[in-house]
């Protein structure tokens, strides 16, 4: 088999050799169309040859190992059956040619310009050296390949994959002919008519990129050439493992035991393993010796341009020396002839370094100087941080003295009033005299400008609170008194509640965060409202509260609504205009906003309601109604507060709830009975026990959110939270009402008693923050949804009621009709109208 394949590698050099001879004299310089794209052209004719040298021949003769047969040859050796031994030689080979075809596919893939394939390397190859038999029969061989050359020129395929360098020394191309083929390339592709035609900026453009094409080009030749060589370092050790394949066949296996022969296996893998160790070690040892060469050569480099660099140094300063020399030549000389003129000049510099001097004089005492007033600085910081501590100390103190000198101021109030006891004689006793002008001075207002002896009197009480409510009122004389200790006590709590300002700083924070978008509800701001808005930020939140509930209302109205509506009041009264104006001056008597006719409150007052009979004329007008308006105008605009009645009647409380037969009132105070049960059984079973209806007391609260029923700081605080969360907050602080005097309540022990006491217990109670955590903390949990379905459950209670009731009613108008004697009988709606 290796004998054939030697044939045919024969073969298809010299139909090289001639097909190269006949194109030699027409072979022009290769365009990229005459290129290859492979190692082995099959589909094309022409073919990259290469040029012959000994390392080539050298690679041809390794596969000339195998002798000839010395009978038999051609057809006649073709038809005798194959040797023994040559079954390992033709499997090593079969696989060798397995492969390298696998190498050469892979490399043709990856190669896409149309180049011709060199294969040839420069290096030494390492041969092993044939036998005496078989350089004979390669001599043989030589001679008949001469004969046969001619007669086997259309022989265009080998079943051998490669072939090796044997090829006339005229056709070979190594890189440099390739690289200098590419520049007459360039040289020539530049036609003179060109030139001619004046275009030489656009011929300059197209040569770079020619010149960039052919670099290109270039490296990817070479590219080509290290892996070619790579591949035939690779054929090199299949060639030197098959030749030990074949010689360990055909010499060693006969009579060898078989462990020696493992044995051998070993020692030869071993020696190939190390083979291919010192070959990398080889080629490592190569690419650092060439970058030593490089290393070598910059230092090189560096030194030289290190030795101009000292050259120019020193001209440099033989440069400086001589103008040195000049320049002090020129100063003695002009230093002689001008000698009166330097004078003058030399004075001014004297000046100006004398001006320096001082200069930095000043700015050294400017340092020292900082550095003291910075000392001073920080001992002053010092110093005011322990006065504000202090004063912070003496303001809590001067506080809590305060509120306990109005605690007792209420105390003192109490005793007097207990001492004024009537006296039976006639004539008046000192004692009584002197209680009497004491109570004349404690019930006298706070004036507008106090003298400083004011320090040494009770504590004055101003006429009226910052909500415009009355805090003394001016009938009795009694009640005088416990408006007026009331008053001192709120201002007790207050001046307490004002020791910690965390609130306030709280509320100011959290504004502070919401300059640049809009409030949402959040955990926070229900915590900050639950606790109270202060003076100053309420009529902010209330509005955004009221926007809030009435935003869908506000979008589907028209722009100008309440001033249409309040027009259209104007111009055509209804049947609740009546009652509306009867009502202005009873809603809230004791505030000065709404006391007389002629108070800015009044007229707001009857513009919303007004506007609000023409917006629901179901509802038209309730009493009720003008509270909660009176309320909302503390704080709101005419328009605003319009929107916050809409919210309170359609959107907080449900229906019916306002009009004429008070169907949703009713349903909420069953509500609240069932609550009180679960919340405060004691007092509600106490309630029970003495037939007491507390809801008597606590419908008016529900129908008006406890104005005119609470003080007014507690007041405002129910209203913060009532419309931010809803109708809600009216039965928690229902609840925190009773719970507030539950022990007190449990204490009366008769009807009239406790109904009595149900009528003012609500002023009482003043303190609104141990209120609010009673309401918000311990009715807790009170969900919305428990209330919502004992509405429903009771409404229907209620409506059949209300039915039964109308049926009595038209009853009794049909036996007043027919009986005579009961004819005189008449309803109280009937009375009314």
């Amino acid at each position: 088999m290796t004998y054939w394949l030697q044939e045919l590698q024969q073969k298809r050099w010299e139909y090289c050799n001639n097909l190269d001879a006949a194109k030699r004299d027409s072979r022009t310089s290769p365009t990229p169309s005459d290129f290859s794209k492979g190692l082995v052209a099959k589909d094309s004719p022409d073919l990259s040859i290469l040029s012959q040298n000994a390392s080539a021949e050298r690679a041809r003769n390794i596969l000339a190992v195998e002798a000839s047969p010395t009978d038999l040859v051609g057809e006649q050796a073709a038809s005798q059956p194959a040797p023994v031994q040559a079954s390992a030689i033709n499997f090593s080979l079969k696989q060798w040619s397995t492969e390298i075809k696998n190498s050469m596919s892979s490399l043709r893939k990856g190669s896409n310009d149309n180049r011709k394939s060199v294969f040839y390397t420069t290096e030494e190859w390492e041969l092993l050296d044939p036998t005496p038999k078989d350089l004979e029969d390669s001599m043989a061989l030589e001679e008949k390949r001469k004969h046969l050359a001619e007669g086997n020129k259309g022989l265009t395929s080998s079943a051998f994959p490669f072939d090796f360098g044997r090829i006339p020394h005229k056709a070979r191309r190594p890189l440099k002919d390739m690289i200098g083929s590419s520049k007459n390339r360039t040289s020539s592709d530049s036609s003179p008519t060109e030139w001619c035609s004046g275009s030489g900026s656009r011929l300059v453009s197209e040569l770079q990129l020619k010149y960039q094409s052919q670099q290109e080009e270039l490296e990817k030749l070479k590219k080509d050439l290290l892996s070619q060589k790579e591949l035939v370092r690779l054929l090199q050790q299949t060639v030197r493992s098959s030749q030990y394949d074949k010689y360990f066949a055909s010499h060693l296996c006969e009579g060898v035991p078989k462990d020696t022969l493992e044995l051998l296996h070993q020692k030869d893998d071993q020696i190939l393993g190390l083979n291919n160790q010192l070959e990398k070690l080889t080629l490592e040892k190569d690419s650092l010796q060439q970058e030593v060469k490089n290393l070598k050569c910059k230092v090189g480099e560096l030194n030289e341009r290190l030795g101009m660099l000292m050259e120019t140094i020193q001209a440099k300063d033989e440069v400086i020396m001589k103008l040195s020399r000049q320049l002090s030549e020129c100063e003695d000389s002009t230093s002689s002839q001008s000698g009166a003129m330097h004078s003058p000049t030399a004075t001014c510099s004297n000046k100006e370094l004398q001006e320096l001097d001082r200069l930095k004089d000043n700015l050294q005492g400017y340092k020292t100087q900082n550095k003291f007033l910075n000392k001073e600085i920080l001992e002053l910081s010092a110093l005011r941080r322990n006065a504000e501590a202090r004063e912070r100390e003496w303001q809590a103190k001067y506080t809590s003295l305060e509120a306990k000198l109005c605690q007792i101021e209420s105390k003192y109030l109490i005793l007097l009033q207990e001492m004024k006891t009537p006296v039976c004689s006639e004539d008046q006793s000192p004692a009584r005299e002197v209680i009497t002008q004491l109570l004349e001075d404690a019930l006298k207002a706070e004036p507008s400008e106090q003298p400083e002896q004011a320090f040494f009197k009770p504590h004055l009480v101003s006429e009226y609170d910052i909500y415009g409510f009355q805090t003394v009122p001016e009938d009795d004389e009694e009640e005088k008194l416990v408006a007026k200790s009331r008053a001192l006590d709120l201002r007790s709590l207050s001046l307490s509640e004002n020791r910690e300002i965390s609130t306030g700083v709280k509320w100011e924070n959290y504004l502070a965060s919401t300059m640049n978008r809009e409030m949402i509800r959040c955990v926070e701001l229900k915590n900050l409202i639950r606790a109270g808005i202060p003076h100053e930020h309420r009529s902010k939140v209330w509005k955004w509260c009221v926007n809030l509930h009435v935003k869908k209302f506000k979008d589907s109205a028209v722009p100008g609504y309440f001033q249409t509506l309040l027009q259209k009041a104007l111009e055509k009264p209804n049947p609740a205009s009546k009652q509306i104006e009867l009502d202005l001056l009873r809603t809230l008597p004791n505030n000065k906003h709404y006391s007389s006719p002629t108070s800015e409150g009044i007229q707001k007052l009857r513009n919303v309601l007004l506007a609000f009979s023409w917006r629901n004329p179901d509802i038209g007008y309730c009493q009720g109604l003008n509270r909660l308006v009176a309320i909302a105008l503390l704080y709101l605009e005419q328009e605003d507060a319009f929107w916050c009645l809409v919210a309170i009647v359609e959107v907080f409380m449900p229906r019916d709830y306002y009009t004429k037969t008070l169907l949703g009132s009713q349903v909420d105070q069953r509500v609240f009975k069932d609550l009180m049960s679960e919340k405060l059984p004691r007092l509600h079973a106490h309630f029970e026990q003495y037939k007491v209806d507390y809801t008597l007391i606590t419908f008016n609260w529900f129908l008006v959110v406890f104005v005119d029923s609470v003080v007014s700081d507690i007041l405002f605080k129910i209203w913060d939270s009532f419309l931010y969360e809803g109708p809600k907050v009216i039965f928690r602080f229902a609840l925190a009402v009773f719970k507030y005097k539950e022990e007190e309540i449990l204490k009366l022990q008769d009807s009239m008693s406790i109904f009595k006491y149900l009528r003012y217990f609500t002023r009482t109670i003043l303190d609104a923050r141990k209120l609010t955590a009673i309401a918000f903390g311990d009715l807790n949990p009170f969900p919305l949804r428990q209330i919502r379905n004992r509405r429903a459950c009771h409404l229907e209670k209620v409506r059949l009621e209300l039915t039964e009731l109308e049926a009595i009613r038209e009853d009794f108008l049909r036996e007043r009709d027919t009986c005579v004697e009961k004819r005189d009988l008449i309803s109280d709606d009937e009375e009314d109208s």
